[in-house]
């Protein structure tokens, strides 16, 4: 394979990946301030960071807060470092080597080897399109009495919404993010106040038992927490997007592009820790102290908060911030499908084509799913459509880190021996935790058959 480096600097500086035909480069400007060129870097790191605190993260959540207290805050902690350190070797791959990961994928294996990388890649992202379509439709009926089916159909809108912001550039897209991950964060801060958590347990709560290895159906929980805040389908989407900002191609704008890559994913990730945090916290707070350790439905969720917390302003909170959560994470998945199939496949489709299919690969088996299992089955597929994500984990970060140890490939930017470790320590701990959860699977089926009695 030839050097990748070679490559980038061979490229047109305005390139900006699979997102180029798609999107305006983001002018970085010279000589200003450490904030103005923060606030230029600043985006894709929140683009990332909706899909951490998408609707599937509220199923595993709200499970794990009402069925096992506090205990699963440091499983959302370890899962939020995990997440920081793959985001940030997904932005160094694309910063210094101008490809995104699939890509790279498709630069170094071999056609049969990407097919089958871009189909579990696919399998990833119909998954968590599955969990922010249902998370948005169910957020449509608690706010509209709008009926499920309906809700699911009237997600088909968001391509026309993605559409109208391509066409006014890419900087509006990303202030609607930060808008709504805003509006998400500033709802649960209330409803945490409401709910007045224990401040020792919850801070307990962040330190690391082994019961969650032993114990399997918190273990399963832990690996839909973890399918949750990881997501596979964000470290192709990082790669690309960081491109989208247009500095200099040469050593001294590649680190500086680095390092503010790194803050921009670190101050976004914080936030979405804070969310993931504070929808298992309130579970905690108010379903678990309250005897109420088998709320798995959100609209089961929804129902209990307003008379246990004694006011209607929560569940509306609460159903409003679903709503946020949705739209948002229904916006970077579909961008994701795009960067997916163009890297993997070269193979180029007009934006809003590309857009329809990805919506509808969602949509259609939501409908079904709804169609079929109606209200009382959504807790079950959300959290196992976080399962399936969290199986399908190992074949992005793999290839991730090895391309960023890579010398060859990255040069003098190959990440440092540190960096090394704790990048194959991550990915060590994804691949154990996923099999431990096969040999509990036929265990905790049992589980959840029970729980959803």
């Amino acid at each position: 394979m030839a050097d990748i480096i070679t490559k980038t600097e061979a490229r047109s500086s305005s390139s900006t990946g699979t997102l180029g035909g798609s999107f305006r480069s983001v002018p970085v400007p010279k000589g200003v301030g450490f904030w103005r060129k923060m606030l230029a870097f600043s985006g894709p790191g929140y683009m990332v960071a909706v899909g951490y605190m998408d609707p599937g993260n509220w199923a595993t959540d709200l499970a794990g807060g009402s069925r096992f207290g506090y205990t699963l805050l440091s499983v959302v902690l370890l899962s939020s470092i995990m997440a920081i350190i793959l985001q940030t070797l997904a932005a160094r791959l694309g910063i210094v080597t101008g490809r995104d990961l699939a890509q790279a994928c498709r630069d170094h294996y071999s056609p049969p080897v990407s097919m089958a990388l871009w189909i579990m890649c696919e399998v990833a992202i119909c998954a968590c399109d599955l969990a922010e379509v249902i998370g948005s439709a169910i957020a449509l009926k608690l706010l509209f009495n709008i009926p499920l089916v309906w809700g699911v159909c009237i997600t088909v809108l968001d391509v026309f919404g993605i559409l109208y912001l391509e066409n006014k550039g890419f900087r509006y897209m990303e202030a609607l993010v930060v808008v709504l991950i805003l509006t998400i964060g500033g709802c649960f801060l209330a409803i945490i106040l409401m709910s007045q958590p224990s401040i020792g347990s919850l801070l307990s709560g962040f330190i690391p038992r082994t019961e969650v290895v032993t114990n399997p159906e918190m273990l399963y929980m832990a690996i839909g927490i973890l399918g949750a805040t990881v997501m596979p389908h964000n470290l192709y989407l990082h790669s690309s997007l960081v491109q989208t900002r247009k500095f200099d191609q040469d050593n001294e704008g590649r680190i500086e592009a680095m390092r503010f890559a790194t803050l921009d994913v670190v101050v976004a990730l914080g936030t979405a820790l804070f969310i993931n945090a504070a929808i298992l916290v309130v579970a905690a707070a108010t379903f678990h102290v309250h005897g109420q350790q088998n709320v798995a439905e959100i609209q089961d969720a929804h129902k209990m908060l307003a008379p246990i917390l004694g006011t209607q302003i929560a569940g509306i909170l609460f159903a409003l911030a679903l709503l946020a959560s949705g739209q948002n994470s229904t916006l970077t998945g579909t961008l994701a499908g795009q960067i997916v199939m163009e890297g993997f496949l070269n193979l180029r489709m007009r934006p809003w084509l590309r857009r329809l299919i990805t919506r509808l690969i969602a949509v259609v088996p939501a409908v079904i799913a709804s169609a079929v299992y109606g209200e009382s089955g959504t807790a079950r597929l959300l959290i196992f459509s976080q399962v399936i994500l969290s199986l399908q984990l190992s074949f992005a970060v793999v290839p991730l880190v090895m391309f960023t140890s890579n010398r060859r490939m990255m040069g003098r930017f190959v990440s440092p021996r540190w960096l090394q470790g704790l990048a194959w320590l991550v990915t060590a701990a994804v691949v154990v935790l996923n099999a431990k959860l096969l040999l509990d699977f036929a265990g905790v089926s049992a589980w959840l058959a029970a729980l959803m009695k």
